[in-house]
């Protein structure tokens, strides 16, 4: 490239950074303006907004697919893998699984005002800790136009705006399902900035976003990969709410019904492999090994998963692939899972708590004291006992939806719904006090 063409090259990236700004900058404006009066919307209209808006999404289905029929296109061309094209799709299913998640979201309890908890001082003041929405939510995620509905449905019930930036490989989709969400709000009568959706593919949308728009976003979620809530987490201004990768565990103890843990085992596998609940790692007790080992692996691999296992693993059945290091702490988003026989409850423990990303495990056992040891041992953010780890999903919990699993400590963790999506202030009622 010459060095004339290399600075038209930086003339037209320049002029193209000042518009996105520009842009970002009157999204961030409106966001406000739109958060301030979503903050004192009674819960009946916003009740109504996702009402209409689930409305809209099913008449519009046909329109939705068609878009998303694009992006399957495009992303067949690019090569995208399987367990990403499977989160890329949409059917008539998955359509009306949107319209019934936001319609879950409405019936839900409105958390805004409500008292968390309240207390009388000795000189007569009365103190509540109210809930009270966050502001503005910036939300940056991948893959999956799905998303583009719960966090627009759980925004508005909190009371909240959103800014919401998915990825190129998902953008008709996510017009698609914004333009329907948009005229539902519209129709009860919600700022039309309730929820805004980021058009532009350029990249430099997501830093402005980053760097908090001016002090109008509150708070970052990121939901994808690990790349991305990497950059998130390295770059952005305002508060995050990290959701990393999902290497999940599922251990069969020792005192495991076998029928129960192979169960467990090829849903928490196979039921969906591209979500962030798959399990990707089965750790098998040796204590029960030479009866369950054999089965459970025999099970994986009929069921169509490739096994990476260790030596003991590997010994059971020639199809097993062996093992590396890589594999304890892979998110495979794939029909594939890396199997291990550890020595014991403690091991399991200290297998999980070495290559985990503090999401998501599971204990198979019919022994309680066990299930209890592995439930104090560990710091995930999910913990399940005899239970498929493909419920680690706010829809599952009861929560109608979420925008991401949660695996930070501090103000959201696990799934987060409507009340992870608000703060808290203090109301004080005196009756005429003054501090000596």
């Amino acid at each position: 490239m010459s060095t004339e063409t290399s600075k038209v090259v930086e003339l037209v990236n320049d002029k193209e950074s000042v518009i996105i700004r520009t842009e970002m900058a009157a999204m961030g404006v409106k966001a406000r303006a739109a958060a301030q009066t979503l903050a004192r919307t009674p819960t009946k209209q916003k009740d109504a907004g996702l009402l209409c808006a689930a409305m809209v999404i099913r008449a519009n289905a046909g329109d939705i697919l068609e878009a998303n029929a694009k992006d399957m296109v495009a992303a067949k061309a690019k090569g995208l893998s399987g367990a990403l094209l499977d989160r890329l799709l949409l059917d008539d299913a998955r359509i009306e699984a949107m319209a019934k998640g936001i319609e879950a979201v409405a019936a839900l309890a409105d958390p805004v005002g409500s008292v968390i908890t309240e207390w009388d001082r000795p000189n007569g003041l009365h103190i509540e800790r109210r809930r009270t929405p966050l502001g503005t939510i910036g939300i940056i995620y991948e893959s999956r136009p799905n998303v583009t509905a719960d966090a627009a449905a759980l925004c508005l019930k909190s009371g909240n705006a959103a800014i919401l930036r998915g990825g190129s490989e998902a953008q008709h989709s996510n017009r698609a399902i914004h333009d329907a969400l948009v005229e539902g709000f519209l129709a009860s009568n919600l700022p039309e900035a309730s929820v805004q959706l980021v058009t532009t593919t350029n990249r430099a949308a997501v830093g402005e976003m980053l760097q908090g728009l001016d002090g109008a976003i509150d708070v970052i979620v990121p939901r994808g990969g690990k790349s991305l809530v990497a950059r998130v987490q390295a770059d952005a201004r305002v508060p995050v709410f990290a959701h990393l990768e999902g290497v999940c565990h599922v251990y069969v103890h020792g005192a495991a019904d076998l029928a129960m843990a192979k169960d467990i085992v090829i849903n928490a596998k196979m039921r969906r492999t591209g979500v962030c609940g798959s399990a990707e790692t089965l750790l098998v007790d040796e204590a029960c090994a030479a009866t369950h080992l054999a089965p459970l692996v025999k099970a994986l691999l009929e069921a169509g998963c490739e096994v990476r296992g260790d030596e003991a693993t590997r010994a059971v059945d020639a199809r097993v692939v062996a093992a590396n290091e890589i594999d304890w702490s892979t998110e495979y988003l794939d029909a594939i899972i890396a199997v291990r026989v550890v020595k014991g409850l403690e091991a399991a423990i200290t297998h999980i708590s070495t290559y985990g990303s503090h999401h998501t495990e599971a204990i198979v056992t019919a022994d309680q004291k066990a299930a209890d040891t592995f439930f104090d041992g560990l710091d995930s953010a999910i913990l399940l006992h005899n239970a498929s780890t493909q419920f680690a999903d706010g829809g599952e919990f009861g929560m109608g939806a979420e925008i991401g699993i949660a695996t930070g400590k501090f103000h959201a963790r696990g799934p987060v719904g409507v009340e992870q999506l608000t703060s808290f202030k203090y109301v004080v009622r005196g009756s005429g006090q003054i501090r000596p």
